[in-house]
């Protein structure tokens, strides 16, 4: 049995944060129920390497659902949802401040309706504020969470080139219901959550990025920043390769290894503190070293006497990793119009067993009479729907 079996979802989004989130609940053996505009359906569907209506993004956000194809701007659409409301465990969105509201789908509305129900809003800015009708784009959300400035040396800011604070958000979404569901099953009350990714993104960022502007008292001693020590690759004839050497002996063992000890002798490095104070001089020093030795070279000399190190490997490497084969980490699965695809199964083992991976993502309004009718529609009033326009 999946954790999260007999929990029902509908799941209200475009792009990332909530179809994210609501993709690793079912996963988990939710049963969640994608609800889809009438027109083109969530837009992320069209989005970078696609076949038909299933893009790569879409696909890896949206596996083992079902979509409803519904017009939610029409009183029958909002009719229709509000008629399920009472079997729904968890409704979550990602639109503005006050659009479900508008729609006649807001919290006081549903959970009026089902007071066990989970409503969670994600947003991009948070309900108030002068920001909180901005739009929010991952991008825009990593300016303002701090990420940029992390990244950045000095006064130069530096973009993650993936959507980390979308992605973010949808982890942190995942626990906070999951965490309403526990508080439920206790309680019997169900649970208004506002979530925004600007939150997700800084709470995220800033045990590591903000370690100097954490500590408020004057006589607190300023220290280097872990980011500024331990993400520079070292660069080699033929690529590079990243080292963790996070004590004294361990650069000991590293300058031993690759023949720089005489390093050691100057006062400069002859600490772990002064080595950290002097980290990039250092590095200049050793660099020339680096470039005269292969990655595997490299790589071979410091696993020998047990420095953390790993070459920095293309995508393609990385997915022949023999250590995700032994986890069993990657699958390889048919989906019926995208054709042979590749999946990253859900992470967390279960009494030492992977999760099976729920179907592949739905078509546009795939599911939509199967929805209904387990909602306990009659054809005759599917058929009056569908003839209206009202789903598809």
């Amino acid at each position: 049995m999946k954790p999260l079996e007999s929990i029902t979802i509908l799941e209200f989004s475009t792009m990332i944060t909530a179809s994210l989130a609501s993709m690793m609940m079912a996963e988990q053996g939710a049963r969640v129920i994608k609800v889809e505009p009438m027109a083109m359906g969530d837009p992320m569907r069209y989005i970078g390497a696609r076949k038909a209506d299933i893009s790569a993004l879409f696909a890896n956000c949206n596996r083992g659902k079902e979509s409803l194809r519904i017009d939610l701007k029409s009183e029958e659409g909002v009719r229709v949802i509000k008629e399920m409301i009472p079997s729904v465990d968890v409704a979550i969105h990602n639109f503005r401040p006050g659009v479900m509201d508008k729609l006649g789908l807001g919290s006081e509305t549903l959970r009026g309706i089902n007071s066990k129900l989970i409503y969670t809003a994600i947003s991009g800015f948070g309900t108030e504020g002068p920001m909180s009708s901005a739009p929010a784009y991952d991008p825009i959300i990593q300016a303002h969470a701090g990420v940029a400035a992390t990244q950045g040396r000095g006064d130069e800011p530096a973009f993650m080139r993936t959507l980390l604070c979308d992605k973010i958000t949808g982890y942190t979404a995942c626990q906070a219901v999951t965490s309403a569901l526990f508080l439920r099953e206790r309680t019997g009350v169900g649970q208004h959550i506002d979530l925004s990714m600007i939150d997700s993104g800084l709470f995220f960022i800033f045990l590591d990025g903000f370690q100097n502007h954490t500590l408020l008292s004057d006589d607190h001693e300023r220290g280097g920043m872990l980011i500024d020590i331990l993400y520079d690759p070292w660069v080699c004839s033929d690529g590079g390769v990243i080292i963790s050497a996070g004590s004294y002996e361990m650069q000991k063992r590293f300058l031993t290894s690759i023949d720089m000890q005489h390093l050691l002798e100057d006062e400069r490095f002859a600490t772990f503190e002064n080595q950290m104070r002097n980290i990039h001089v250092l590095k200049g020093l050793v660099s020339e070293r680096c470039a005269e030795l292969s990655c595997d070279d490299m790589v071979g000399r410091l696993r020998e006497v047990d420095v953390p190190c790993a070459k920095v490997m293309t995508r393609d490497e990385v997915l022949a990793q023999e250590q995700l084969s032994a986890n069993g980490t990657v699958d390889i699965y048919d989906h019926p119009i995208a054709g042979s695809s590749r999946r990253i199964l859900a992470p967390p083992l279960f009494g030492g067993e992977r999760l099976e991976p729920g179907s592949g993502a739905p078509t546009h309004g795939q599911h939509t009479r199967e929805v209904l009718e387990s909602f306990g529609m009659s054809d005759t009033d599917i058929q009056k729907l569908s003839s209206e326009g009202v789903v598809a």
